[in-house]
């Protein structure tokens, strides 16, 4: 069995989330969906949602809770889905995250998808969702450096990263908004 699946009690194969919000505009650019994943192993000091760490909590992502996402994220208005948590990369998450995220990629090709993460950029970077991707929000969350008029993030050495351009230069670009 591959070391991230020994993460999870019971089935170590069914990711968890917390909450579906629609019609966000704080996590990301335009209105979007937002898929709130449990786990994370960062447990960042001054966290905005530390109920989100434990990687057994919340309800298990299911059929009903896909249909809910991708309804959410059908409407023209909608300029896609954004994956938080807890983090979306979390050892036991990241396989099936990363199947989403081309599903969502193949059956809404115009959507973005945003995804925040505690990681760096350089541990992330070979993972399958990366390319599906097309703004990661990278790094954990610092109190000491955060800046509430700071684009996207809460701390300043996060780095709010254009996926695309990135893998087409071999080089961190950063997005502008």
């Amino acid at each position: 069995m591959p070391k991230w699946q020994k993460l999870r009690k019971g089935n170590p194969c069914k990711m968890r989330y917390h909450n579906i919000t629609k019609d966000d505009m704080l996590n990301g650019d335009g209105l979007r969906a937002v898929l709130w994943v449990a786990g994370c192993t960062h447990k960042c000091k001054g966290c905005h949602n530390p109920v989100t760490w434990d990687i057994e909590g919340g309800i298990p992502f299911d059929d009903a809770a896909k249909e809910e996402l991708f309804e959410a994220i059908k409407p023209d208005y909608i300029s896609g889905v954004t994956f938080s948590g807890g983090d979306p990369l979390h050892p036991a998450n990241h396989v099936e995250v990363a199947v989403l995220a081309k599903e969502i990629k193949e059956t809404f090709p115009n959507k973005t998808i945003w995804l925040y993460t505690g990681f760096c950029w350089d541990e992330i970077k070979t993972l399958d969702v990366v390319k599906y991707c097309d703004v990661i929000v990278d790094g954990p969350f610092v109190q000491e450096e955060f800046d509430g008029k700071l684009h996207w993030k809460g701390s300043k050495n996060q780095r709010v990263i254009d996926v695309q351009e990135t893998l087409r230069r071999k080089e961190i670009v950063l997005c502008e908004f």
